[in-house]
């Protein structure tokens, strides 16, 4: 490890102050960093958890507080400076400095991009610049929202990916007339089993949403500036109140393509997280790791954390190679999915069956276990996660015997 004596005088610098760059800014002190630490945002709000944002915030059971990642005094106690309401515009990797808004100048030592990602907009050509056109990523976001969730009111939720579909459980909770429509023949095709994406229909279905598989929008309508009503590809037309749009996300590598850092699906990163330029790294939903002998990026909180403290190790000398343990989870009504490992090339899957609406999907490909999603199921989720980051594969027969205690799959 490096001598953390050496630190004095030096700063490291941190682009985005989401679960990322808090992550790396919290261990960075931890392991006795003596240099200064700037943690720069562009939003008015310290760092805060985002998963609450389209789940209990929309649905008012969490409050900005209990967001919060820590409380406000945490970063001056840390000699962490947090500069919010922060644009940064420029990176100069010759002379190791960043360019704020103001057009203020600051000098680096360590850079680290924690900038995250931004929702993928619908084309201009469909939705016309309407107002009532709604994404999910920020506090501002949710609050700009959260009045259209008044019951009786009729929303369209355009993707059936995660995000639109825990955005279509809070509508449904809060009495919206909802409509969810999904391109793809199914919905939660990019991430999950045809298995997981009829336990969720069904689930939604239960709740009153209205669910529209290959069917894309074609248009959006609008009366004075505000959006009224969505034409399908299949001809339909719906009369709506409000719009939201869950079509993915995109890395926000902006300033790295313009510093001339090697990006592709994200700033491509190194083992240890560093871009191609040494005294810069990347994490988070920015960064394009190495992964069984490829480059991927990993959009959770899990991988976030993972890859800020990691960074922050490697700062202090330690040139730890990062291994991602991919979890996940969603919240929709009253089912906790979470998610354990990378299902990308399973071949088939094997359900195991648990109490009312409890249920693990677990995914193999022959009879290496690549991952799970588990319905209510706790058990399930912790038993399959440590054997995957163990390297360890049960016999398929075995985790489908209802009668078998999982955690004697741990014994193996």
């Amino acid at each position: 490890m490096r001598d953390v004596r050496s630190t004095s005088g030096e700063t490291t610098a941190v682009i985005g102050a989401g679960q990322a760059g808090f992550s790396f800014c919290a261990r960075l002190r931890e392991l006795g960093y003596l240099g200064d630490i700037i943690l720069i945002g562009d939003e008015h709000h310290a760092p805060y958890q985002r998963p609450p944002l389209s789940k209990a915030y929309l649905l008012g059971d969490m409050s900005l507080d209990r967001m919060l990642l820590r409380p406000p005094e945490f970063y001056p106690d840390q000699r962490i400076d947090l500069r919010t309401d922060t644009q940064v515009t420029a990176i100069t990797p010759d002379s190791k400095t960043v360019t704020l808004g103001d057009g203020t100048r600051l000098s680096y030592d360590n850079l680290i991009l924690a900038t995250g990602s931004t929702p993928r907009e619908l084309p201009r050509s469909l939705s016309g610049g309407l107002d009532g056109i709604y994404y999910m990523r920020s506090i501002a976001d949710a609050d700009s929202i959260e009045p259209e969730f008044t019951s009786g009111r009729r929303g369209l939720i355009v993707g059936g990916g995660y995000i639109g579909l825990e955005a279509a459980a809070v509508a449904a909770k809060r009495g919206v007339k909802t409509v969810l429509i999904e391109a793809a023949d199914r919905i939660l095709q990019r991430v999950a089993c045809s298995q997981t994406s009829d336990y969720f229909r069904d689930l939604h279905r239960s709740h009153g949403v209205d669910i529209r598989e290959g069917i894309g929008l074609e248009t959006l309508h609008g009366k004075d500036g505000r959006v009224s009503s969505a034409t399908l590809s299949d001809g339909t037309s719906l009369d709506v109140d409000f719009v939201i749009a869950g079509i993915g996300i995109l890395p926000n590598v902006d300033l790295a393509q313009a510093a001339g850092l090697d990006c592709e699906n994200g700033s491509r990163v190194d083992a240890t997280c560093t871009t191609s330029d040494p005294a810069i790294m990347a994490i988070g939903d920015c960064a394009c790791v190495p992964h069984n002998g490829d480059h991927l990026r990993l959009e959770s909180v899990g991988n976030a954390i993972d890859q800020g403290q990691l960074a922050a190790a490697n700062v202090m000398g330690s040139d730890q190679p990062y291994e991602a343990k991919p979890w996940f989870w969603s919240d929709q009504y009253d089912i906790k999915l979470q998610i354990a490992g990378l299902s990308t090339g399973f071949d088939r899957i094997i359900v195991r069956q648990g109490e009312a609406a409890s249920r693990s999907h677990w995914y193999f490909s022959a009879d290496d276990l690549l991952a799970v999603d588990a319905m209510n199921d706790p058990r399930a989720y912790m038993v399959a996660k440590r054997l995957i980051e163990a390297g360890k594969s049960p016999p398929a027969d075995a985790v489908s015997d209802i009668n078998l205690d999982l955690k004697d799959l741990l014994k193996t």
